[in-house]
């Protein structure tokens, strides 16, 4: 396998490891009572949630990783860009998952109804943290990336333009969850971040699938895996 085909394939396994967090929508549902502290219900659903998450944090960061030397080439401070802003999203992810692991934690050390507020409050601080992380920054990536892409041609142009499109909708329906006028869980903002979700996950399988397309951006790493190493024997 060359170095090009195996790039496209580990970058695509990570882009498809990132919806590993999707249960986590109801394995975080026992966490938001009121008197999770004070509860009887099993934690172990929040801890799984915790680690699908750091999966996801992680993947993300191998996205990054894996793709940069490759867009590089077609717009470097723009690849950087899109390095930093994964970079941020997995930070922000952690941050959340530590939140939640904290009222874990508080729950597990019977604190008692004095640390409800403070739950709740660590709760809130996962959402809002959320709504960044998971919100924002990935219509970031999208303009970035989608952008590197459409102009190298390295994937169907269709791909690209699914994250270029979905960006300012996923950016409109987290100002309104910011602002109050949508409920985070609401279908409205669950349509918003679709085009982002198809973007990311068919890049993810085509490039797993296919691989880059030819393009003039990676002619030349082609051309230095299949040149011989010098001084090698034959």
């Amino acid at each position: 396998m060359d170095p090009l085909r195996r790039t496209a394939l580990v970058a695509g396994g990570f882009y498809v490891l990132t919806f590993a967090s999707i249960p986590t929508v109801a394995l975080y549902g026992p966490v938001r009572d009121a008197d999770y502290i004070v509860g009887t219900t099993s934690e172990t659903p929040v801890v799984i949630g915790g680690i699908l998450e750091v999966i996801v944090a992680l993947a993300c960061i191998g996205t990054a990783v894996a793709l940069y030397p490759v867009v590089k080439r077609q717009g470097e401070a723009r690849a950087l860009g899109f390095v930093g802003a994964r970079g941020l999203e997995a930070a922000g992810i952690f941050l959340g998952v530590a939140s939640l692991l904290t009222v874990v934690a508080l729950r597990q050390a019977e604190v008692g109804a004095g640390a409800l507020v403070t739950g709740q409050a660590l709760v809130a601080f996962y959402d809002s943290i959320f709504l960044l992380s998971q919100g924002f920054i990935p219509a970031v990536n999208a303009l970035l990336l989608g952008s590197l892409l459409y102009q190298s041609r390295l994937v169907p142009r269709v791909l690209p333009v699914l994250g270029l499109v979905g960006a300012p909708l996923l950016v409109v329906s987290d100002a309104g969850v910011l602002f109050g006028l949508l409920d985070r869980l609401s279908p409205v903002v669950a349509i918003a971040a679709i085009p982002i979700a198809v973007w990311e996950f068919s890049l993810g399988v085509y490039l797993i699938v296919k691989g880059f397309r030819p393009s003039p951006v990676t002619a030349g790493m082609v051309a230095a895996s299949a040149r011989p190493v010098q001084g090698a024997t034959v």
